[in-house]
């Protein structure tokens, strides 16, 4: 349990921090596409669609699974907590406390990740969408 009670904040923090570096990447990358699309390059909107839905999946995977990971890191720190109260025999209040709200900041972390990654993915599927209207009007499918 020791080696659990000291790697728990390192490995929850260490996956939630690659989910937030891989979410900024996918933002950029999808941003800097986005600002370049130009129709002649595609010949129908399926091809066109297929293009700008890219890395979108990513994005989906990480704002809907980073507070999971965060609650994940929450209940082991929970299960630190009452182990030591278990293992001491009791403890006083003020030290299960520190040690409850130690344990909830893996979750607030992940929300922290999921909330903004989930705007932006939001974001950006109204903008394929309206990508997808125009490049239809340019094509003359769309009257």
């Amino acid at each position: 349990m020791e080696l659990l009670k000291e790697y728990v904040d390192l490995c929850i923090f260490a996956i939630l921090g690659l989910m937030a570096v891989v979410a900024l990447y996918l933002c950029i990358e999808r941003i800097l596409f986005f600002w370049g699309v130009k129709f002649e390059r595609y010949r129908s909107s399926d091809e066109l669609e297929d293009a700008l839905l890219k890395n979108m999946t990513g994005l989906y995977i990480i704002y809907s699974n980073a507070p999971y990971v965060g609650l994940l890191g929450t209940v082991v720190g929970i299960m630190v907590v009452f182990y030591d109260m278990g293992a001491s025999g009791g403890m006083d209040t003020q030290s299960i406390m520190v040690g409850l709200s130690l344990a909830l900041k893996a979750t607030a972390l992940g929300l922290v990740i999921a909330i903004p990654v989930l705007m932006i993915y939001n974001l950006f599927a109204r903008k394929i969408e309206r990508i997808l209207y125009a490049y239809r009007r340019y094509i003359g499918e769309d009257k």
